[in-house]
């Protein structure tokens, strides 16, 4: 695949006059394409101007919800006694059940239910109505009567019980905010000393990645390593992260010897590394340094999370393709695959595809073209946008009005250490996964030549969350549909990032588990998910006794020889931040 973009050293007077003026709107528009939210909204408003019969339909819905609101203020309202509870954590507190809040509560429950119907109008295309739908929601999500002092009845009691003192410091948290200061001390999740303290040693380092090889913490260990690709958007340590909640820790105490790729941070001079190079540097010269280090032909299972399960999907497949075509000379060969959160299919790819139509991908290319990357914090507004209600209104509610700030947890300290995309890369990776599907469609090209999913023989385990608005679980299962392998597919509870992290023990959690033989008929996400047996507790154990029922026997752990390390876990590219 090559850039279909102009560098920045190679374009028109014209060009770059373009191009900065869009660079310089960026932080105003959180890097969303300002002509592609134009463009839904004039869908929206066009056909809603020809609709006279829409017009009807709107003004008397909310002239229905608007009476229901006055009947409920004047207690006529049998449906919805003004006791009620209210499932939604904004409105859950037993104050909100109480006049006059109730009744604002009702009144804003009614305006939800107009923009539902409203925000959508007969004859808009499909990508436009869910634009125009999702940022109705964002409005509402902050205009809510839970964001505001004088609406919200606990935040209110909370400013009397404390003499207005919360108030105080909720003002000194947004002077901190607004003036760039540092809102909280300097966490204390250190990578090396509080996170990423699994050791191990560096055994590769390269442009892009390092390898880090987990020490063995068991007297004996299966053959067969598993090697681990976390996403290159975020640090390795996520499957690292304190020594209780360590995805890497867990496996190397239950007998496996684990791999584990970090991502090197690019910067402007790495403006034109491709798809084809993270492939290359990154999987391939991987797993090459892993059959080095043990005996010939030892089978590797492989792991792959989030666009890292993507890549090693492209990976997988490319390798099947007739024996590798020359790919995998000097590779050992792969035992399985486990994907998590990881979609293959980008037909449905959930709410960030909102984000990624023709225009947007060139409103981010005018960005990148200049700079070189997508640097961590352009890529925060999507990701703030797809939980703004958490990430941003009750988050600063609590701080502003009520005078609280976040605990920093290991996750948050995660969540905060972004990575840079090199512009190439960036534009392939949206151009072709999510634009043209082409993983999906068997297009996608590695060194020139069409992989497919169908190709992939290999076991897999497939792990979905039920609440990921990033890859949603219904696209991560759509890997049935696309090769005829054994699939054990399993569907956690949590999001993203916490249903991932999941160790054993972790309250709250369970997870659905089901397997699909080789060459089955494949069922519905509908059908798989009343099928599916329940378990309470964490999918991690699941997937180590799938691990090892694909294993040899155990045998006698070796440590690594000293001249093969590079340096101690955990190694020199998960220490560069973002800003450097």
């Amino acid at each position: 695949m090559k850039p279909t973009t102009p560098d920045a050293r190679s374009e028109s007077p014209t060009q770059r006059l373009d191009r900065l003026l869009h660079a310089a709107s960026a932080p105003w528009t959180g890097s969303l394409s300002p002509v592609s939210l134009g463009l839904a909204w004039a869908d929206w408003a066009w056909h809603l101007a020809v609709s006279p019969g829409r017009q009807m339909d709107l003004a008397a819905r909310a002239a229905q919800l608007g009476h229901d609101t006055l009947r409920f203020a004047a207690g006529h309202a049998d449906d919805h006694p003004a006791g009620e509870a209210d499932e939604d954590p904004r409105f859950r507190h037993p104050d909100w059940t109480q006049w006059p809040f109730n009744v604002i509560r009702h009144g804003f429950r009614n305006q939800e239910a107009f923009w539902r119907e409203a925000a959508s109008v007969p004859g808009m295309t499909a990508h436009h109505a869910e634009v125009t739908q999702f940022f109705a929601r964002q409005w509402l999500g902050m205009m809510t009567p839970a964001n505001w002092l004088a609406t919200n009845p606990v935040v209110l009691r909370d400013a009397i019980e404390s003499g207005g003192a919360h108030l105080v410091q909720g003002a000194k948290h947004w002077l901190q905010d607004v003036s760039g200061l540092p809102a909280t001390p300097p966490t204390e999740h250190v990578v090396g000393r509080d996170v990423a303290v699994t050791p191990g040693d560096v055994v590769l380092r390269n442009h892009l990645v390092e390898l880090i090889r987990y020490a063995p913490q068991t007297a004996k260990v299966h053959p067969e390593p598993v090697f681990i690709v976390p996403s290159w958007i975020m640090k390795y340590y996520i499957l690292d992260l304190s020594p209780h909640n360590s995805l890497a820790r867990y496996l190397v105490q239950q007998g496996h010897t684990v791999y584990m790729l970090s991502w090197r941070n690019p910067d402007a001079a790495d403006h034109a590394l491709s798809m084809d190079d993270y492939l290359q540097l990154g999987i391939l010269d991987a797993l090459r340094a892993i059959g080095a280090l043990h005996p010939k032909r030892t089978a590797v299972h492989a792991m792959g999370y989030c666009l890292g399960g993507t890549l090693l999907a492209i990976a997988a497949a490319a390798l099947a393709r007739n024996g590798g075509s020359g790919l995998s000379r000097g590779l050992p060969p792969l035992a399985s695959l486990t994907l998590l959160a990881a979609q293959t299919d980008f037909s449905e790819p959930g709410e960030l595809g909102l984000f990624i139509d023709e225009s947007q991908v060139g409103y981010l290319d005018e960005i990148t073209r200049g700079q070189g990357y997508l640097s961590g914090e352009q890529m925060a507004g999507s990701f703030q946008f797809l939980h703004s209600r958490d990430l941003v209104w009750t988050r600063r509610m609590r701080e502003y009005l009520m005078g609280e700030r976040e605990q920093p947890t290991d996750l948050m300290a995660w969540n905060a250490d972004t990575t840079r995309l090199p512009a190439r890369m960036h534009h392939e990776y949206l151009t072709s996964l999510y634009l043209h599907n082409a993983l999906a469609t068997s297009t996608y090209r590695v060194a020139g030549r069409p992989v497919s999913l169908a190709d992939i023989r290999l076991p897999v385990f497939l792990v979905g969350t039920e609440r990921d608005h990033i890859s949603p679980w219904r696209s991560v299962y759509k890997l049935h549909h696309l090769c005829d392998a054994e699939i054990t597919f399993v569907l956690a509870a949590g999001g993203h990032n916490a249903g991932i992290v999941s160790e054993p023990g972790h309250p709250h959690r369970e997870h659905r588990i089901a397997t699909r033989a080789e060459h089955s008929p494949w069922l519905s996400h509908e059908e798989w998910l009343q099928a599916a047996e329940r378990h309470d507790g964490s999918w991690w154990p699941a997937w180590q006794a799938w691990l090892a029922a694909r294993s040899s026997a155990p045998l006698r752990a070796t440590p690594l020889p000293k001249a093969r390390s590079l340096g101690a876990a955990p190694g020199r590219y998960v220490l560069q931040r973002y800003t450097d």
